[in-house]
Order: C-alpha cells, then structure tokens, then sequence
C-alpha cells in the first residue's frame, strides 16, 4: 500500500514504541520475580556464565564440553519453566506480549509487510479509528434475533423475518469461514432498519482480527474519493482512490443514499467491476429495491452483482426503533 515518507515513518515509530513497551514489560516482569523468587535471579545468572563458557568453548573447538554445557543450559532452562508453572505463571510470561504475533511486533515478516501493518496504513489514510469503535459493539457477540419476528412472512420464499436473519447469519459465516479459499461478495439489500449494516460489521470485524485489510465507506464518501480523483488537480491516482481497488474487502454501506447520477452509475460499475476482475471481495448494503437498482445503476451494474454477489434480502420491523422502545 502506497504511503508518503511521512505516514511511513509514522507507522515505523509506532511499531518502534510498541517493541520499547514489550521490552519495558518483560524487563518489569524479570524484576519483578527476581525479587520474589530469587531463584530466578540465580538460575539467569547460571544461564549467562554457561553461555559465556560456551562461546569460549566453541572458539576453542571443545565438541566435548559444547555437549556438557548444552545439557546443562537444558536443565536449568527446565527448571525455570517449571518455576514459573509452579508459581502460576503462564510458560510464555516472559515472551513479548506481542500485538502481533506473526512479525512480532515489527511490521514486517522478512522483507515483506506483515498484515497488520496493512491495515495499520489503511487506518492511517482513512483515520477510521471510528469504524473500530464501532465494531466493539456491532460484532456476532452482541448480534440478537430477538428483533426478528417468526410471524411475519416473506411470501416469495415462504420463511419468516427469523429464518431470513438466521439464513443470512449463515451466509456470513461461511463467507468469512472461506475467505482465503474462494472468491465471493455480498449484497444485504431490503427494509430500513433490519440489520444490513450491523451484518456488514460483523463480517468486517472477523475478518480485521482474522488480519485481512478491511476498508469501510458509506456511499457518499466513496463517491466524493471518485470526484476528488477525477477532477482534482493530482496528476496521479491518490492513495485513498488506489486501495479502494486493492484492499482485501471493501464495504459500500448505504448504497443509494448519495446523490445518483451518470457519474456515480458508472464510477460504481468501475469499482465493482475491478474488484471482481482483481478477486477482490466487496459488501454492500442498501435499502435500494432491485428494481431501484437497475434504474439508478444500470443493467450492466446490476448483472455484476447479481452474478457475482450473494444477494441477501432482510425484512422485518426496524430494530433501531424496537431498542427506542424498548428504552
């Protein structure tokens, strides 16, 4: 992902300051046990004078004592182990408690940017702190299908508001269950209030811990990017309108909501249609009916997502205005 030298930077110091933090809490820890459990104090203290016989050893070509002192070193490393176990701790209490296990807190896995640093960028471009935010409160521990009714029936399928929530739960699961496995996108579309966009950020929350790139728009906002894009006075496509295409899942939230004309209609064809070409997976969510949707984005638009996309229709009573109610 494209940064400038200055968010590049930005994001180096960040990591830089975690790994001081992690030094800082394993060196609180190490004291901390020292002065607790001096036999810690000691074992470390064995540990270093074997490791510097050991190197001495090595440069002196004793195979002999390298095997001595290596069984050694075994030893006492057990027994630290063991202490820590005895005492209640966990066997990894002095390791880094590293945000990211997988580069250890570096950003990188060999020459190669780690994901988390992937989507740290995307959150420094967009500074969407507030979608994380979000997601701590709209995610599938707090998803409910109490707002569904088991009464109310979808003539055309034959199942109630219940079944179609629980069906669409269903297709999320298996959409982020095979995400690195096969290509696919959804569609939530139906009536205001029925849970379209808290899905979208459940998906969106399992996938970010799961570590994949995950950027969220509503409609509008995506647009403007396009305008800024096409009618700005950058000779280059800009950062934001590049990740659009390249991140790993893009949500369009509130498609229709926007002020619909030619360009949007045909910079939404573009978007949609990239993204497909570069398997790219993309959740949107409206409250557009299909007819609506071919009329304000065209047949091509429309034969893109419907070929493409799980078309997930939700129905029901608003839940935003059951929870005032119930309030």
């Amino acid at each position: 992902m494209p940064l400038s030298n200055t968010q590049y930077n930005t994001l180096i110091r960040r990591y830089e300051e975690k790994q001081l933090e992690n030094q800082h809490i394993v060196m609180e820890r190490i004291h901390t046990l020292y002065h607790k459990y001096p036999r810690f104090l000691e074992i470390d203290n064995a540990i270093s004078s074997i490791s510097v016989a050991q190197a001495k050893e090595l440069m002196e070509g004793d195979e002999n004592a390298l095997v001595r002192l290596k069984a050694q070193l075994d030893v006492l490393r057990k027994e630290k182990m063991d202490l820590l176990a005895s005492h209640g701790y966990p066997q990894d209490y002095l390791e880094p408690p590293y945000g990211c296990p997988d580069c250890k807190d570096t950003g990188y896995i060999g020459n190669r940017k780690c994901h988390c640093f992937q989507q740290a960028a995307i959150d420094l471009v967009y500074t969407q702190s507030n979608i994380r935010q979000i997601l701590e409160e709209e995610n599938f521990q707090n998803f409910s299908y109490r707002y569904y009714s088991d009464s109310q029936i979808n003539p055309a399928t034959n199942l109630s508001s219940l079944a179609t929530a629980k069906q669409a739960v269903d297709s999320c699961m298996d959409f982020i269950h095979t995400f690195d496995l096969k290509f696919n996108n959804l569609f939530f579309y139906g009536d205001t209030g029925t849970g379209k966009t808290f899905l979208s950020n459940c998906v969106a929350k399992e996938l970010l811990d799961a570590g994949h790139s995950v950027i969220y728009f509503t409609a509008s906002s995506l647009f403007h990017i396009f305008e800024r894009n096409d009618f700005g006075r950058e000779a280059a496509p800009s950062m934001d309108y590049q990740n659009i295409f390249g991140c790993d899942l893009l949500i369009i939230d509130d498609l229709g909501t926007e002020l619909a004309n030619a360009f949007t209609a045909s910079r939404l064809f573009l978007c949609l249609n990239e993204r497909i070409l570069r398997k790219k997976s993309t959740i949107i969510s409206t409250n557009l009916g299909l007819g609506q949707l071919v009329d304000l984005y065209s047949e091509r638009t429309f034969s893109r997502i419907s070929s493409s996309y799980t078309m997930i229709k939700l129905f029901g009573n608003d839940i935003r205005l059951q929870k005032k109610l119930q309030k």
